[in-house]
């Protein structure tokens, strides 16, 4: 690697970068975009069968009581744990109902391998639901899910729903064949029934060439080569290995054929197993390596940057997922995550039009003297409120700048957006958290310098030493002279650390007290806190930034992109940090050299002319926080953030980390899902080592979504594997719940 490569490397490009996949919009209580339509199961997001029960079963208790239209009370697309529940569920409350199932009930688990372990995690969690798991083997299990179908009289209509239509009589379900059905509601439960996802190789139609593993057994003495990276691939090959071993067979008969360079994805003891078997000779694990064509007698495996290798092949397993059933959704008018109807992308468009003329009435002033020029309001105030030296007076004067109604609307929505998450989401650290920005936000970002400050100052109040050193601003005059101005916006730079808060730094003239905050700031107080608590102790507890991309952007995390391109992206804050080291080198040496021999360019050019339309105006203002409805409330942070690209590298030697607890893991990938800054935490956790990528903020999203509290904040020793302590803020509502039980 050349040295920038050893520094991405180094500093981001060397964590997991998993994706994320589409699913269907639902809340917590299953509810999609479409008014009484449930999904429930697998594809509420959490592969749990206990999950799955509960989720069954409160779509249920949720709907009761509504007024709408329908022949049925309800009608249940699925017949796995989560639709059966359901139905468990409609038949204690007394609704009239009809559970559709287009194979046999449970077809997920009778399709299961023979003697496939089952994993019913939360182990000490019980299901509201009249359907219960114990069994830890799926013989086991199917045969006790089945005998509380028949104590129930829980009974399944062989029929295939198409598509869901809303009416006026009623939610109809079009069935593949016969009559529709109409109800008043309708559960989604079909789980992952989609389409098995494809190869796209030459062969793949073969005979040979399955997508299932019924019995181990039938493979043994066979060349065979299962490809994918999931539990089910591991599984299956395991499960084959063992197979040939206990019939003496000692050759490497199965091949596990995987195109990521580790296998991230599975539990724990999967991969410990592959790698057992590997090591003993009995599994040809082939990592970083794909098939890219399959004849009769061969599979032909081609690893990367390397050429086309053929082996010995009689059977192939093809065990890459199946895609989620989308189409479905999409006929019926269900939102899927990522994906917008016209109509959404023109209110969508329509936002980012206004937040950008927001930006830049504020930053650019574009607009001014114009009848939307929101400074025209605080016009009308100054005719009542002549006497500048009255707080009300001072306030009309504020009130012509557009700055202090888009500084107001900022902290009205930080405000408002921050109750609302704090009613979602019910735990001591979102809430000290929220009311923490709350407060920043408020006070020293608005109240202070556009209410008290301002008149504070009209009224001599304020020292003259200090309002020079602090709250005075200048610029260049066309003739090359400088002038200055009051900047009680200056206030801001108690928060906003340099490089954001750039414009007090750069400045025409050195202004000494601001340039030893500054330096104190960035240098000294910042690496401390970071090192002590990770960057999120900045990140998501104290910047303005933070704090908007945590309210009023809560309800829109998992809309941010996953993946190694966009974790590539995250070096835009890397090039603006490194232009804000020279814009200061320049102005350095445009102050030893002295302003006025001609050194205004550096103004002119480099930041009236780059950094304030190109960085504050475009990156910071109208696209980070116009695209928080379609990327998350984070896209300037990660991407563009000059002063979080030098958090990050703080944040290489902190003591912070998302620690784990390993043996909890169940690869549900909820906690990456959640991550508003494109972290796979599941990669982390499901290895046991703790989460130590430096984009993490502290928002505790993936704490809280996590279903069986695998993740804690904390701190490591020096080693980065020793666990010192744990936060005393309680962020995971399973380890309160946990607690609470064990108090």
């Amino acid at each position: 690697m050349n040295p920038l490569q050893r520094y991405a490397n180094w500093l981001h490009l060397k964590w997991p970068a998993g994706k994320v996949e589409k699913l269907p919009k639902v809340d917590e209580l299953g509810r999609s975009s479409v008014p009484g339509i449930y999904v429930v199961g697998d594809l509420s997001g959490i592969p749990l069968l206990k999950m799955s029960l509960q989720t069954g079963a409160d779509a249920v208790r949720d709907q009761m009581g509504n007024d709408r239209p329908g022949e049925i009370d309800l009608v249940i697309i699925g017949g796995g744990v989560a639709g059966v529940s359901a139905a468990a569920e409609a038949k204690k409350q007394g609704l009239s109902h009809v559970l559709l199932e287009s194979s046999q009930l449970f077809s997920t688990i009778a399709n299961f391998p023979k003697k496939k372990p089952i994993y019913t995690y939360p182990t000490d969690m019980n299901p509201e639901s009249a359907i219960g798991v114990k069994a830890d083997v799926k013989e086991a299990l199917l045969e006790e899910l089945q005998e509380q179908v028949q104590e129930l009289d829980i009974e399944a209509t062989p029929a295939m729903a198409d598509k869901i239509e809303k009416t006026p009589q009623g939610l109809k379900v079009i069935l593949k064949e016969g009559e529709p059905l109409i109800a008043k509601t309708v559960i989604v439960a079909i789980g992952r029934s989609g389409n098995y996802r494809k190869m796209n190789i030459l062969g793949e139609d073969l005979d040979k060439v399955n997508n299932r593993l019924h019995d181990p057994a039938s493979y043994i003495g066979k060349h065979t080569c299962v490809v994918g990276g999931g539990d089910s691939a591991c599984e299956a090959a395991i499960s084959i290995a063992a197979e040939n071993e206990r019939v003496g067979q000692k050759e490497a008969l199965v091949s596990l054929v995987y195109r990521g360079a580790e296998l991230s994805r599975p539990k724990p003891e999967n991969v410990h197993q592959v790698m057992a078997y590997a090591q003993r000779g009995l599994l040809d694990l082939r990592l970083g390596t794909q098939p890219a064509s399959i004849s009769d007698a061969t599979i032909e495996l081609q690893a990367k940057g390397q050429k086309k290798e053929s082996i010995p092949n009689d059977q192939v397993l093809s065990l890459i997922g199946r895609e989620a059933p989308l189409d479905f959704f999409r006929r019926s008018g269900i939102a899927i995550h990522g994906e917008y109807q016209p109509a959404m992308k023109a209110l969508l468009g329509s936002i980012l039009l206004f937040i950008t003329m927001l930006y830049a009435m504020k930053t650019l002033g574009w607009f001014r003297g114009s009848s939307i020029y929101l400074g025209n309001i605080g016009q009308s105030f100054s005719g009542t409120f002549s006497d500048p030296s009255s707080f009300l007076g001072s306030l009309a004067i504020q009130a012509k700048d557009a700055g202090f109604f888009v500084t107001l609307l900022y902290s009205t929505a930080v405000v408002s957006f921050g109750i609302d998450r704090m009613r979602r989401r019910k735990t001591p650290y979102v809430k000290l958290q929220t009311l923490t920005l709350m407060a920043i936000q408020c006070i020293p970002l608005f109240i202070i310098p556009e209410l008290l400050l301002p008149w504070a100052d009209r009224n001599g109040w304020v020292p003259e030493a200090i309002m020079e050193g602090l709250f005075t601003g200048y610029y260049y005059n066309s003739d090359g002279s400088i002038g200055s101005y009051d900047a009680y916006w200056h206030v801001y730079g108690f928060i906003l650390a340099w490089p954001l808060m750039a414009w007090i730094v750069f400045s025409p003239v050195p202004l000494t007290w601001w340039l030893a905050i500054s330096f104190i700031q960035t240098f000294v107080i910042i690496p401390f806190i970071i090192w002590r608590w990770g960057k999120g102790a900045y990140c998501g507890w104290i910047c303005s930034c933070g704090a908007l991309a945590e309210t009023m952007g809560d309800r829109h995390r998992e809309k941010m992109p996953h993946g190694p391109f966009w974790n590539k992206l995250n070096f835009i804050g890397q090039a603006l940090l490194f232009l804000a080291f020279g814009l200061l080198l320049l102005h350095v040496i445009m102050w030893v050299a002295n302003p006025g021999q001609g050194w205004q360019w550096v103004q002119v050019y480099g930041m009236k002319g780059f950094w304030k339309p190109v960085v504050d105006f475009m990156l910071a203002g109208a696209l980070g926080t116009g695209l928080y409805f379609i990327y998350s409330g984070r896209v300037w942070c990660r991407f563009a953030c000059p002063l979080a690209a030098l958090m990050h590298i703080f944040a290489r030697f902190s003591r912070f980390r998302i620690v784990v607890e390993q043996k909890k893991c169940i690869s549900c990938n909820a906690c990456t899902s959640a991550c508003h800054q494109g972290i796979d935490i599941m990669n982390f956790a499901n290895k046991g080592n703790h989460m130590e990528d430096p984009e993490c903020v502290r928002c505790s999203a993936c704490v809280q979504t996590c279903p069986t509290g695998v993740l804690q904040f904390g701190q490591v020793d020096a080693t980065g594997q020793k666990v010192v302590s744990l936060d005393s803020l309680p962020a995971s509502p399973v380890v309160m719940k946990e607690n609470s039980k064990g108090s």
